[in-house]
């Protein structure tokens, strides 16, 4: 992935910030994206695809993208105080730690008799897509009992 400053305006104390981003992948797809930052907030003015994405991929586009366009933003906003935070989400562990974590929040909405689903939702603060995908996670590490029993 490469991120690389397009262009910027500046209005008062405002800056908005355009960058071009290109995500290759091994098989030869390529994704190419023109990014807008302002305020802490990220907008897809562009996205061009080959081959062309689903509907599905280019929902999850913005976390692919996510962490590398605000590293490329630097740690300050235009006017040199700190930038906003930059997750809207809370912060979740990745791997074997994160797995572990998915399965607890599971476990202990079952318990309590609440949607698990629901509750992965709002510990990671990504969408049901994105929680059931974690929730297959944890289940595939043995960290939860599988979904149906196989006969």
């Amino acid at each position: 992935m490469s991120v690389w400053p397009a262009w910027e305006v500046r209005e008062g104390e405002r800056t908005t910030s355009w960058f071009t981003v290109r995500l290759g992948f091994g098989d030869g797809a390529r994704i190419d994206l023109l990014a807008v930052v302002c305020e802490g907030r990220v907008s897809l003015e562009e996205v061009r695809a080959q081959p062309a994405l689903c509907l599905d991929d280019l929902a999850e586009l913005a976390e692919w993208i996510e962490e590398p366009l605000f590293e490329a933003c630097g740690p300050t906003a235009a006017h040199g105080t700190p930038a906003p935070s930059r997750r809207a989400r809370p912060s979740w562990p990745r791997g074997i730690e994160g797995r572990r974590r998915v399965a607890q929040e599971y476990r202990a909405a079952q318990q309590q008799g609440t949607d698990p689903i629901l509750a992965i939702m709002h510990a990671t603060g990504h969408s049901r897509r994105k929680s059931l995908h974690l929730i297959s996670q944890a289940r595939d590490s043995g960290l939860l009992a599988p979904r149906h029993a196989r006969g």
